[in-house]
């Protein structure tokens, strides 16, 4: 097959381009490196140096490795309440002498705030010599793109017009091209979706960028596949549960409840409990499928955040006197959304820090802004906290870090994946701390409220 004049020039000019990028890649890992290494070091220099000038002063030795093996350290991190910034302690002691501890939070804030400036400093020193490498790589290879273009223009002179070789090529990469489309058409013919490895494989280094789309389509579909059967595996088994029980009940009326009251009145309280439960189960995941279907429409207006969460506040007091109840919500706090959607987000984390918190216990409500002047609802809880394994899944649909204390508490397994899904709607997000044995902290950060029209 014939090559069009001068395409052997323009791969060339496009093997030196692509050589200069490599040098500048090259050269920029070699950068990065050496500033992260004298960065690393730096900060070294400067913990050991803090540490031998207060071991020296309370051992009396100037000698850093007779000091190293007298005397005994540590640090200690302590808060007196929970996210209140950490103070820190460093601990010495030797043989002969009271052990000394010195504060030293203000030396370790100053030691953060001078990381983060050496990271921007790194940063800047990066990108200008980003800047250099690119003009001094460039300066270098500037003679081979010269030879590329004058040796493109020699093959030019050669073949003026070009007509026969531009004619036989064209010819030859119509023939090409439709034996790699109908290459493509049979592999993609072959993909079998249901395998768990399918996958468009060509072989073909310009079908690269393809064959990646095509691939990360179907991973796509597959994880949507896995997650509707397994939402219908999990639905289906939260509903065998109620269903055996109300059928056992069934049962056991059918055999001594006609005649013993007490076998009456405890397997009817037992069901109509089953059944409540069921009920709720079934409304929830009615609402979740008309979310995910787009059947459920949002009534979006402007509101006072402030209301809302005094209100829920006056509810949960009501309906649950057992736990401290508190409220900060003075300053007017406007959000944009819809209202009654929103209550219910708020109303599910407010059950959720009700089911986890002893009884007694504080719980606090807030309706506030924000750093960047966003609302936000804030729901803290001093009970039993979320472990870590557990965090990030906490918002999957019928997931329990524990199912049988879940069960005993009446939990579905679904508020908080609806909540979620409203938070979503609105263009908001969650934002969750958390520990285990202090407490969780959940706040619903909405975006900001459009400054005209009424509240």
């Amino acid at each position: 097959m014939k090559k069009q004049p001068g395409r052997k020039t323009e791969e060339k000019s496009g093997q030196v381009v692509s050589t200069a990028a490599r040098l500048r890649q090259l050269q920029m890992k070699r950068i990065r490196a050496a500033l992260f290494f004298s960065g690393l070091i730096t900060l070294a220099a400067v913990i050991l140096g803090y540490c031998y000038i207060q071991e020296s002063a309370y051992s009396g030795l100037t000698n850093p490795f007779r000091i190293w093996t007298a005397v005994s350290r540590g640090f200690s991190l302590a808060s007196e309440r929970f996210l209140d910034p950490p103070s820190v302690n460093y601990m010495m002691e030797m043989a002969g002498r009271p052990a000394r501890t010195i504060d030293a939070t203000a030396y370790f804030y100053v030691l953060i705030a001078g990381i983060l400036f050496v990271s921007v400093f790194n940063v800047l020193i990066a990108l200008s010599a980003r800047a250099f490498a690119e003009r001094q790589i460039s300066r270098q290879l500037k003679p081979l793109h010269s030879l590329a273009r004058t040796a493109l223009k020699l093959s030019e002179e050669a073949d003026p017009t070009g007509a026969r070789g531009r004619a036989a090529y064209s010819g030859a990469q119509d023939a090409y091209g439709e034996k790699r489309m109908h290459e493509l058409e049979s592999a993609i013919d072959s993909i079998r979706p249901e395998a768990p490895d399918a996958g468009l494989h060509t072989g073909d280094k310009d079908l690269q960028g393809l064959e990646e789309a095509v691939n990360s389509l179907l991973r796509r579909m597959r994880e949507s596949y896995g997650q509707q059967i397994r939402f219908v595996s999990d639905a289906s088994h939260e509903l065998r549960t109620p269903i055996a029980v109300v059928k056992g009940y069934a049962d056991m009326l059918d055999r001594w409840g006609k005649k013993d009251e007490e076998i009456l009145d405890e397997s009817i309280s037992a069901i109509r409990t089953e059944t409540e439960h069921m009920s709720r189960l079934v409304e929830q995941l009615l609402f979740l499928a008309r979310g995910d279907s787009g059947r459920t429409r949002l009534n979006i207006e402007k509101f006072s955040l402030s209301d809302m969460v005094r209100e829920v506040y006056e509810e949960s007091v009501m309906i649950d006197p057992g736990h401290q109840w508190e409220v900060f919500a003075r300053d007017e706090v406007l959000a944009e959304g819809d209202a009654a959607m929103l209550k219910q987000a708020t109303r599910i984390l407010v059950d959720n820090a009700a089911k986890y918190t002893p009884e007694g216990e504080r719980i606090i409500l807030r309706a506030q802004p924000d750093r960047n002047g966003a609302p936000s609802v804030v729901v803290q809880d001093s009970g039993i906290g979320i472990a870590g394994q557990d965090m990030s899944r906490i918002f999957d649909r019928f997931y329990r870090s524990d199912p049988a204390r879940n069960r005993q508490q009446g939990g579905t397994g679904l508020g908080l994946s609806i909540a979620k899904w409203i938070v979503d709607r609105h263009h908001g997000y969650f934002d969750v701390v958390s520990s285990e044995g202090l407490g969780t902290k959940i706040s619903i950060c909405l975006p900001r409220a459009r400054a005209e029209g009424p509240a």
